[in-house]
């Protein structure tokens, strides 16, 4: 009896030790061949499956618009899809951690504007926009407009300022939204004339334009892209544009600086980043060929037909930008004392 039970420990044993051999083999050679999906997120394989870009804007708008024209000329050159999903709310704040939170293997990339840079200034954020971020491309620098109704008694910048001291706190002007890039331009008009203008809110474009035509506000600072037709059409009255130079869309517009307020500049910028840690490979793939579909005569034509100006950026180049912007709006925040709503 008891030889028979220390046989079947012996048997038990070297099934045991078969067992953790043939365990140990396995492992061994799965670090010499791996596996089929490892092998997929390799920079030297990307892209093999389609790359969600997220647009933290609601659909039809500027940058959508924007963002679907940059999908459609990627996709074709990468032979993949590039998908918007498009993810509103919180001033571009849940688009931003959700990518924030995705992994860094450039199948899921941000859409981003101004208000990027904007955002730490005014809120308490649960990502970094430095840090938690690849920059990628820079897709177009956005001229903003300073405009008033073709009713108005206004027919300059040096009208404007004039009226608006004769009147302080009683001019209004609209804007699409507290915080945006063209109300901080609004704000650095006001420090930089000595002027106090009143300031509303719009949830877009759209309607504060809408009742820029009716009268029901005296001015509006916006994009140009929104702008371009009315102006066109002689709808609204442009009183300036509030980048350096004139733009090529409009050179009949006189900018700021030129109009009476020496050194005035603000301008919006949109671009593409990924999540921190990206693979460089990945991040100058992308960055080569979305440079290639913008520079393209039929691409930069209609970027142009919208008011918007090209300027190429290396990812180090962008990355550069973002600091300069993350500082210029933060001090402008704090002169002004401007709150999130």
């Amino acid at each position: 009896m008891n030889t028979s039970l220390h046989k079947k420990n012996l048997r038990l044993q070297s099934l045991t030790h078969l067992g953790v051999f043939v365990l140990a083999s396995v492992f061994a050679l799965s670090s010499f061949f791996p596996t089929t999906t490892h092998a997929q997120n390799t920079p030297d394989t990307f892209p093999n499956r389609p790359i969600k870009l997220v647009v933290p804007y609601p659909p039809g708008g500027g940058a959508d618009t924007l963002a679907r024209l940059v999908a459609s000329g990627t996709s074709a050159k990468l032979a993949q899809p590039v998908v918007i999903e498009n993810k509103p709310g919180g001033n571009t704040v849940i688009a931003t951690e959700y990518v924030a939170n995705q992994a860094p293997d450039g199948y899921t990339l941000l859409y981003v504007a101004s208000a990027f840079t904007i955002n730490p200034s005014l809120y308490k954020l649960r990502y970094s926009t430095t840090k938690d971020f690849a920059p990628i491309a820079l897709i177009a620098l956005i001229p903003f407009v300073i405009e008033t109704s073709i009713q108005s008694p206004i027919h300059s910048i040096k009208d404007l300022i004039a009226e608006a001291k004769k009147r302080p706190g009683q001019l209004s002007y609209a804007t699409y939204g507290t915080g945006s890039p063209v109300h901080l331009s609004a704000e650095l008009f006001q420090l930089m004339t000595d002027t106090t203008l009143l300031h509303v809110p719009y949830k877009g474009s759209a309607p504060g334009l809408t009742d820029l035509m009716g009268g029901q506000v005296d001015l509006a600072f916006g994009s140009i892209e929104p702008s371009l037709q009315l102006l066109r059409n002689k709808k609204i009255r442009p009183l300036a544009v509030t980048t350096r130079q004139r733009i090529a869309a409009a050179p009949e517009l006189p900018t700021v600086a030129e109009s009476g307020v020496p050194g005035f500049e603000t301008i919006g910028w949109n671009g593409i980043v990924a999540p921190a840690n990206t693979p460089k490979p990945i991040v100058d793939r992308l960055n080569a060929v979305i440079n290639q579909v913008i520079q393209e005569p039929a691409m930069s034509e209609k970027l142009s037909a919208q008011g918007v100006e090209l300027d190429i950026k290396s990812p180090e180049a962008l990355a550069q930008m973002i600091e300069v912007e993350i500082n210029k709006w933060d001090s402008l925040v704090k002169k002004a004392d401007i709150k999130a709503e």
